[in-house]
């Protein structure tokens, strides 16, 4: 089914990625949709934020793409997508880049985001900076439909160190980068976001995990849904089903625009 694309100005469509936003989406696979609608999976098979560093193991968890609401009453979602001709540093760059410029988040997905800003623009521009350190302890304002109705979310994308990831093993054939936030949306008190990239052969692959209902505060996970609240599964898949969509559209828009904007800061 056809949907809105999200308006965009005058002002934008003089900018040179605006074709980007003509562009028509690229279609997800049936089956990763089909996986989620088809129900939440077993939550003894999703991976506790406790867990985390268990991502750095080789092969694949039994269940990559789903969601469950976890015994507290946390809530769990999970996506695995290829994306072919996409490295590491592709992704680092996006996430420098795409909160320094009102249209550059729509472009990802014309239909949904609405808008991304980074409340620390200098620090995205500084040419001394690595593309990483560009939004490390950065806070994005964003305002995103994912299925839901539109909504204003606050991301704190931080240090993978930060969050309580083995950092020894980024950089290695584990895990080529992970770009990872807290979060305040999405019907959660709190977020731990993780975006798990490895290279495969021709791209990279990329893990997406988030633990919704928790914190990482002074070195420990912190539950923050009072005792005895269950996180509604509603949109948990509503968030599932958008990560799908976006990710596959950045997939085939990061080998295109890379080379042409990754200086344009």
């Amino acid at each position: 089914m056809a949907q809105n694309l999200v308006p965009v100005s005058e002002e934008y469509k003089k900018l040179p990625y605006y074709k980007y936003y003509l562009e028509e989406m690229v279609q997800a696979s049936p089956e990763h949709y089909a996986k989620v609608l088809n129900g939440p999976i077993d939550s003894s098979k999703a991976l506790p934020v406790e867990d985390r560093n268990r991502l750095f193991e080789p092969g694949y968890f039994e269940e990559e793409i789903g969601y469950c609401v976890m015994p507290d009453g946390t809530g769990y979602v999970s996506n695995l997508t290829k994306m072919p001709g996409v490295t590491a540093e592709m992704f680092d760059w996006w996430f420098a880049w795409h909160g320094l410029g009102g249209l550059r988040y729509t472009i990802w997905d014309r239909e949904d985001h609405f808008s991304a800003e980074s409340m620390q623009k200098e620090k995205g521009r500084d040419p001394m900076l690595s593309y990483k350190e560009k939004y490390w302890d950065t806070t994005h304002i964003v305002k995103e439909d994912v299925g839901m109705g539109p909504e204003d979310i606050i991301i704190n994308f931080k240090n993978p160190g930060d969050l309580g990831f083995d950092t020894s093993k980024i950089g290695t054939e584990a895990c080529s980068t992970i770009v990872c936030a807290h979060g305040m949306s999405h019907g959660a008190p709190g977020t731990i976001m993780c975006h798990f990239v490895r290279d495969i052969e021709g791209g990279i692959e990329l893990r997406t995990r988030f633990w919704m209902g928790v914190a990482y505060i002074k070195g420990r996970i912190v539950k923050m849904l009072p005792d005895g609240v269950r996180m509604p599964e509603a949109p948990l898949r509503a968030l599932n089903l958008h990560n799908i969509k976006e990710f596959t559209n950045l997939a085939a828009l990061l080998p295109k625009i890379f080379p042409e904007q990754r200086d344009n800061f």
